[in-house]
């Protein structure tokens, strides 16, 4: 068998390690992990629906978009999560983006008890989703599938209709306090 040279489309690559001054260690510590977890910025959302009569919702950061077709999103959720367990029960679930201008509201809306919902001007569809009013986006979606993850569930929600302004500026959480995008 011939040697051949490397394809000069791909690059060889050098098994060699280099040296650092990088200290990893392991993530054993949970004020540890939570200080690295804060490095990375994410947006804020409200999630929350009208059940029985009454107002169900909380802040979430963890959000991530997850798929087109069908159209998903996707938060997580602490296992320990009375909220979670009140609103999973819903038909429809209001997902609201908050803006730069929102802080205030996300904060109430992390509160353990007390109402979480005094003072916060509120859209509600027929079918029960509830909605920031002044968010960039707002969807209104059901629950599709729950995925069991360590302490969390990841909730991956089917958008059913949906709202955005994308000149307006969202509401960041990054190393443990809300941001605004400079």
């Amino acid at each position: 068998m011939a040697h051949r040279p490397p394809s000069p489309l791909k690059p060889a690559v050098s098994t060699r390690l280099q040296e650092t001054n990088m200290s990893l260690t392991a993530p054993t510590d949970a004020s540890a992990l939570r200080a690295a977890f804060s490095c990375f910025p994410s947006g804020v959302t409200a999630i929350s629906s009208v059940i029985d009569g009454e107002a169900v919702g909380m802040a979430v950061s963890a959000f991530t978009t997850v798929s087109l077709d069908p159209p998903l999103i996707s938060v997580s959720i602490q296992n320990s999560s009375r909220t979670w367990q009140k609103l999973r029960t819903a038909g429809r679930i209001g997902v609201s983006v908050l803006s730069h201008q929102h802080s205030a509201h996300a904060r109430q809306l992390s509160l353990k008890a007390g109402d979480r919902f005094s003072g916060i001007p509120w859209d509600v569809s027929d079918t029960g989703a509830m909605f920031v009013q002044g968010s960039p986006a707002r969807f209104e979606c059901s629950l599709y599938r729950e995925i069991e993850a360590g302490d969390h569930s990841i909730a991956l929600l089917e958008i059913h209709y949906l709202d955005a302004d994308p000149t307006s500026a969202p509401l960041v959480f990054h190393a443990s306090a809300f941001r605004q995008l400079a």
